[in-house]
């Protein structure tokens, strides 16, 4: 942020400007930081795109990322996904199929975006594209590329628009290089398309299906218009497109997947649509075949259900010939096919095979894996445990008779469907859920758990029976695996390894715990255990430093007088010269260094022969040391060549460690503050450079490469402030990869990220803890053994948050909801304790097409499946039965067992979970709503859920204190009963006023009835109420029995969607004519509009920055600020009494709002908040995304970044890899030109260029690569 303290986010200022002569706003500066990436797909595919036999999934991200995973099974036998390569494309993504060309053993995608372009994609090692253009920018239907398909063979793609126009791409592999020939056109006039496939028919000519309708011109009967399944055939000795075959299909077809054709299958294709699927084949020619699908028995009889998805790759992959269908509420079907000896299908059957979430795209893999890329929630990876599903309810084709295929209805589907009821997964099972908060529809900051340093980020995501409220902390998830008292506060603690000799190497055999004045020694087996004198270890004295020896060396302990090495159970001891004490130490398998009162420090190092430890040089350091580090011996090498020595005059020095250079001094660097701790990290890729990281006594970190061969450390450190504490730095290993675990008022971890190169610094969400280092067991790989105060902890460190390198790292507890959250608020009320408040949270959720709670429970449905708890109630039983008459030891081994078989049921429920819809209402109007109050200091417990009935929808809430009731914060919740989307009506509107009592518990005080529209928006203003309804804005006072009208405000726009006040001040965001400022003349008893903004902005959410300043997201993307010229307020004030009232309401008098920033995100923007995400620091605008993305504005605090990041974004506007040919500026100017907010996901682009573009781009900016570097970690 640059310029006037007004272009702060400062505090809200009441104070009026004395002068009234409108000036310009000072521009705001700001840089858009990705705190949590997208996490909406839009299409995947499965194939092997980086090497042969892999299973790797790409997918298509709302947010114009591609990214690549892999199916990875781990050794346990678990399966997961796991990120491998992330490509940042600048464009909206439209369609993405998979292409394997003729010969090739890998696959390659193909991708159509806004660029009116497609992309060849080879996830190679770097992602190398090949980019041909054939239209305008942006999502036109006239431009191909919102439907794409691929020939089976790989021959050849073909790009649709929605209206008119196809081409045809021939695709050939020459020289290394993937070519695509000029484009052939099919366009087709006044032609609409549905949705496209290619057709396999072996090695013939490439067949493109097509569902589609031609509608007429505007003088032509417009009767007899039917829909068509249409084949285009690409004549590859003519290079000629021609429509070759076409027959009509159901009015509500909508899908179009290919059989196996050729030598593998008859062809043709099957196409979806309302309560079945029909197949087609030229050879047919005016056969109808129609398979109806199993329906739900508590479904309407009078309403259809959509067949949405087809998967016709199945039946390749697999042996057995199966596609998959999937209808509009989420139940999946197996379609197979009955095919007589020439080839021709017969018959078809359609069995039900599970209930999964309503998917983008349902791939699946050859070795039996099915990926679900839902359309809302968390997506999925399943395994398949059974195909053959004779007991599953099952359609037949030879049931149903249709001359023609118009004929086909919902009646007869519903008199041919076998019935079910849906329930939990039977034929599949989750192995690995892929995080997605979609949508997200709400965000609030703020440190509500009442124990935690740093705030928590609540946000209200997911739809329907998926929907949660989700708690998201800064920093990886930690699992505790173990906590257990000290008999003292310790002051380290370390382990020892297995030597090389023993069949448990690289497990943790000791865990050695320092205190001030002893040691405690524990062994590692299958429980943790004190060991006694039988270690050898001295345990009257506290320990610096221990290790494991190679080869027969034994072990080494120092400690404050002297160094003991234990070498098959003899003891050699070296004591401390004089008086002096041995004050901090280091040791690794080979080596050992020792730093004495004085600043002498003395080597030691093992021969190989004998298997001793011996000295071998003395060296004075020239100041007292206070930390140093031996490191580890890289692989491969005899020793560590070099040591870190940090001394009290506030430098850290590098010595050498290779013979005859004992302790010479390489390099040395200054720092700013003393010293705490030091460590070394060899890379695991010999090219990369030595990693020093340094932890100081002021509570940052300092982290620098050192040259492997001089030994020189970089110019340019980056440093980062952990906490309040002095920093420690101990070496753990993360994913089988070298990572540092950094110990201040928070823990945090330090690694290298493969996928993008970066290093990434996140925080653990976990208690403080003191001292740490590595610990691993047979059950425990890869753990860290740590103490905090007098306990000590066994934890272990996902990883999952930190893929793909971002910096912030995320972990996330969910709440499950009933309904689709719609807003939330936070209510201060009084608990049991009167000199206490408290605070809790108010959740509104509703969703459209959906019966209630008590009506669904009349009908006989069960969200969960029908089968939960059934199980645990029947243990209950046994459970009391065997405590009459069983002895103690029988009871224990017995409740074991039992917690043992649930835990192993807790496991199996979450497997086979999934969500299921209610039953669908058979008219529109219908609505499912409650309210939800929880409790944010214990984990967000529900406290109360009052369900409405009626059709009754919550749609806003708000926290109001009025006047007349003491200042109380009371619940007001906005209402509407059987409202309808199209066109927009309601029975009726309320606004229902709730009290908190003891702090978890609502009372209902009274309803008001609105009668002008829908109540949108709510906000509390000075003692009373405002109201937002339909075109009017009210103020409301509280009565005995209802709210009482003050004044109003009509004949506003459209509606009023989002509102908030400050002071006497009023801002409210219209649904499609942008954001309003209203003042309120407390003389007059008048509401007054004091400015507007002339751009028509559709506004979806508003956060007010300062009394002037309001920033707003519309529905197309855009996030735009707005200010009120300094001094229009006063040109709105009539203090003569005399202005006509038509002249004050004349638009053209009307001030207008500045616009300060603008910049398009790329997806909307559906709520933000004005916060901080760390305690104490400077406040950012957070916003989050309907497809999940959290992001955040922050505002730059010096002329240098400002200039820095500008310029650096210019450079790499021309630089960054282009692999759609979308421009970044143009892509964030998409509405209109990007003004003054830097892109901060183009600014790390530069990461990932060559090192000459990052050294041409860094002599433009007159800094170094590293520096540059520094500056965007």
């Amino acid at each position: 942020m640059s310029g006037a303290p007004d272009s702060t986010f400062n505090g809200i200022q009441e104070e009026k400007k004395e002068d009234a002569v409108p000036v310009s706003a000072v521009a705001m500066k700001l840089l858009d930081m990705r705190l949590k990436p997208s996490s909406a797909i839009l299409a995947s595919c499965i194939g092997e795109y980086t090497k042969e036999k892999a299973q790797e999934v790409v997918v298509a991200k709302s947010s114009g990322v591609l990214e690549l995973y892999e199916i990875h099974a781990g050794e346990d036998g678990s399966v997961s996904l796991k990120l491998i390569q992330r490509l940042e494309t600048h464009s909206i993504l439209r369609g993405l199929v998979n292409v394997r060309l003729t010969g090739e053993k890998r696959d390659l995608v193909a991708v159509t975006c806004d660029a009116g372009s497609i992309s060849i994609v080879d996830f190679t090692q770097t992602a190398k594209t090949n980019v041909v253009t054939f239209g305008k920018t942006g999502c036109r239907r006239s431009t191909p590329g919102q439907y794409l398909c691929a020939d089976p063979k790989g021959r050849a793609v073909m790009v649709s628009a929605v209206e008119k126009r196809k081409l045809v791409y021939v695709l050939n592999h020459a020289t290394g290089k993937t070519n695509i020939a000029s484009p052939l056109e099919a366009h087709r006039a006044r032609n609409i398309t549905y949705d496209t496939c290619g057709v396999d028919n072996g090695y013939e000519n490439p067949v493109f299906a097509c569902i589609e309708i031609q509608y007429p011109e505007e003088d032509a009967d417009t009767a007899n218009k039917n829909k068509q399944l249409a084949y285009y055939e690409l004549d590859l000795g003519l290079n000629h497109v021609s429509r070759k075959w076409a027959t009509n299909v159901h009015p509500t077809a909508c899908c179009v997947a290919s059989l196996p054709g050729g030598q593998d299958g008859p062809g043709g294709v099957i196409i979806g649509m309302e309560d079945g699927i029909s197949y087609h084949h030229p050879d047919l020619k005016n056969k109808v075949l129609i398979c109806g699908i199993p329906r739900r028995a508590l479904d309407s009889k009078s309403r259809g259900i959509l067949v949405t998805k087809l998967d016709g790759s199945s039946a390749k992959e697999i042996k057995e010939f199966f596609c998959l269908a999937q209808s509009e509420v989420g139940d999946v079907y197996k379609l197979s096919v009955d095919v007589s000896e020439d080839k021709v299908v017969t018959g078809m059957q359609l069995a039900l095979l599970d209930t999964l979430p309503t998917a983008n795209a349902l791939n699946i893999s050859k070795k039996g894996m099915l990926f679900v890329a839902s359309e809302f929630g968390d997506h999925g990876l399943y395994q398949f445990e059974r195909i053959e599903l004779p007991d599953a309810p099952t359609n037949a084709s030879s049931q149903i008779t249709v001359n023609n295929i118009a004929d086909w209805n919902t009646e007869m589907a519903v008199a041919s469907a076998k019935t079910f009821a849906p329930t939990t997964l039977k034929n599949l099972r989750k192995v690995y859920t892929l995080d997605s908060p979609t949508p997200t529809t709400g965000v609030l900051v703020g440190e509500l758990a009442g124990n935690e340093v740093s705030p928590q980020i609540y946000t209200l995501a997911g739809k329907g029976p998926s929907a949660s409220l989700r708690i998201l902390r800064h920093g990886a998830s930690v699992t505790e695996l173990a906590v257990s008292e000290l008999p003292g506060i310790p002051g380290g603690i370390f382990t020892i390894p297995h030597d090389e000799s023993d069949e448990n190497v690289g497990l943790s055999k000791y865990i050695v715990v320092s205190f001030a004045d002893a040691t405690l020694v524990l062994s590692v087996g299958d429980t943790v255990e004190e060991v006694g004198q039988e270690s050898r270890f001295k345990t009257d004295a506290p320990t610096l430093a221990c290790s494991t020896l190679k080869g027969n060396g034994g072990l080494c302990q120092i400690y404050p007088d002297g160094l003991r090495q234990i070498k098959a159970g003899q003891l050699r001891n070296w004591e401390c010269p004089g008086l002096k004490r041995v004050e901090s130490a280091s040791s690794n398998t080979c080596q050992a260094l020792l730093a004495l009162a004085g600043g002498e420090v003395i080597y030691f190092e093992l021969d190989n022969l004998t298997g001793d430890l011996n000295e071998m040089v003395t060296r004075d350091m020239g100041a007292d040391v206070c930390c140093l580090d031996v490191g580890t011996v890289p692989t491969g090498k005899s020793r560590s060549l070099f040591a870190a020595v940090g001394c009290r005059d506030q430098t850290v020095k590098i010595v050498s460690l290779e013979p005859g250079k004992f302790l010479t001094q390489k390099s040395s660097t200054a720092l700013k503050s003393r010293p705490h701790s030091v460590k070394l990290q060899y890379p695991d890729n010999e090219k990369d450079d030595i990693i020093v990281m340094i932890g100081l006594d002021d509570g940052s970190s300092l982290r620098a490469t050192v040259d492997p061969v001089t030994g020189a450390i970089g110019s340019s450190p980056t440093r980062r402030f952990l906490g309040a504490r002095p920093v420690s730095v101990s070496r753990i290993p993360l994913e089988g990869r070298s990572s540092m675990l950094l110990l201040s008022s928070r823990p945090w971890i330090s690694r290298l990220d493969q996928a993008s190169g970066k290093h990434i610094m996140a925080p653990l969400s976990y208690a403080p803890l003191d001292h740490g280092c590595v610990f691993s067991s047979q059950a425990v790989k890869e753990g860290v053994v740590a103490t905090a105060g007098k306990t000590l902890r066994i934890i272990s460190v996902d990883t999952v948050g930190m893929e793909g390198g971002d910096d912030e790292a995320f972990n996330t507890n969910r709440v499950p909801l009933r309904y689709t959250p719609r807003q939330m608020t936070l209510l201060s009320a009084s608990s049991a304790d009167p000199t206490q408040r408290k605070v809790v949270l108010a959740v509104v959720e509703s969703d459209y097409n959906d019966f209630g709670q008590e009506a669904k429970k009349s009908m006989g449905f069960d969200a969960t499946g029908g089968e939960a708890g059934k199980k645990k109630g029947g243990k209950k039983g046994d459970d009391d039965e065997m405590e009459v008459d069983s002895d103690d030891e029988d009871a224990e081994a017995k409740k074991e067992e039992e917690s043992d078989e649930e835990s192993e049921d807790e496991e199996e429920k979450e497997t086979r979970a999934t969500p299921i819809r209610g039953p669908m209402p058979p008219q529109p109007g219908h609505w499912g709503s409650c309210i939800r109050l929880l409790d944010p200091s214990d984990s967000c417990r529900t406290l109360e859920c009052i369900e409405l009935n009626r059709n009754e929808a919550a749609l806003c809430c708000t926290s109001v204190r009025f006047h007349t009731r003491g200042g109380e914060s009371l619940l007001a919740v906005g209402t509407v009963t059987g409202m309808k989307m199209h066109p927009l009506k309601q029975t009726s509107s309320h606004v229902i006023l709730y009290r908190v009592v003891n702090g978890d518990r609502l009372q209902l005080l009274h309803r008001t009835t609105i009668d002008d529209g829908p109540v949108m928006a709510l906000a509390h203003f000075q003692g009373r109420l405002l109201v937002g309804i339909g075109k009017t804005l009210r103020l409301y006072e509280m009565g005995k029995r209802q709210l009482l009208r003050k004044c109003e405000l009509r004949g506003l726009p459209t509606f009023v969607k989002t509102l908030q006040t400050a002071g006497d001040r009023a801002y409210f965001g219209d649904m499609m004519r942008s954001m309003h400022m209203i003042r309120y003349e407390a003389s007059a008893n008048r509401l007054i509009l004091i400015a507007s903004d002339p751009s028509p902005r559709p506004i979806v959410s508003q956060e007010l920055l300062d009394w002037n300043t309001v920033a707003v997201g519309d529905k197309f993307g855009n996030i735009c600020i707005l200010r009120l010229p300094r001094g229009a307020d006063t040109a709105t004030l009539d203090m003569t009494g005399q202005r006509a009232l038509w002249d004050s309401s004349r638009d053209s008098s009307t001030p207008k709002l500045e616009v300060l920033c603008q910049y398009y995100v790329g997806e909307i923007v559906t709520s933000m908040t004005r916060s901080s995400l760390v305690a104490g620091g400077a406040d950012s605008l957070i916003y989050v995304t309907v497809t999940g993305r959290i992001g955040a504005l922050v505002p730059f605090t010096s002329r240098d970044d400002v200039d820095f990041y500008s310029q650096l974004e210019g450079y790499l506007r021309v630089e960054a890899p282009r692999p759609t040919g979308r421009d970044p500026q143009s892509y964030r100017s998409y509405y209109a030109p990007v003004m003054h907010i830097v892109d901060g996901d183009l600014c790390s682009a530069f990461n990932a260029l060559s090192h000459e573009k990052q050294a041409e781009i860094a002599e433009k900016l007159d800094r170094t690569v590293g520096e540059i570097m520094k500056k965007l970690e």
